[in-house]
């Protein structure tokens, strides 16, 4: 868990007009219904090897945002990625696609948003992915380093953490 305070994303929109807010697309799972951190950005399909692989890393707060294309067909992250996010220090996860195991990522003390819940997992080593580009889905450009803050209100990304 982080010690960053938590921005309410209606204050952020009002302050800062130029920030990006998602389309009302995603779908609110995990213990923390507010989060926020620095983006670190997937883009991934339908395989989430890459995504397990940066859970696995210390999180220090950031947030994955994970570019699934929008695919419902399987999950890209379920119950024991949002445990080892958790351990690891990820304040979030936003996914462009599904999830699974929405009973387990809710008990975890992290902000999960993604399009749908779908019990299939991904296959793993059937794409390939990349890691740091900047990612489009839900209506906002994601880059890396840029600030995400997710509420029950929505998702709001601005370059750089407000003052």
């Amino acid at each position: 868990m982080t010690d960053e305070p938590v921005h309410a994303t209606t204050d952020l929109s009002d302050a800062h007009p130029e920030a990006q807010v998602c389309d009302p697309v995603l779908q609110a799972f995990g213990g923390r219904p507010a989060f926020s951190g620095p983006i670190t950005t997937l883009k991934v399909f339908e395989d989430n090897a890459l995504v397990r692989a940066a859970v696995e890393q210390p999180g220090e707060g950031r947030v994955l945002v994970v570019d699934g294309g929008g695919s419902l067909r399987c999950a890209l992250f379920g119950g024991n990625l949002a445990v080892l996010a958790a351990q690891n220090g990820w304040a979030g996860v936003v996914v462009n696609g599904a999830v699974r195991d929405a009973d387990e990522i809710d008990a975890q003390p992290i902000g999960v948003r993604a399009l749908a819940t779908h019990p299939r997992r991904s296959v793993k080593g059937l794409h390939s992915g990349q890691a740091g580009l900047p990612v489009v889905f839900a209506g906002v450009v994601f880059r890396e380093g840029d600030w995400l803050a997710a509420d029950r209100d929505g998702v709001v990304v601005l370059p750089a953490p407000p003052a």
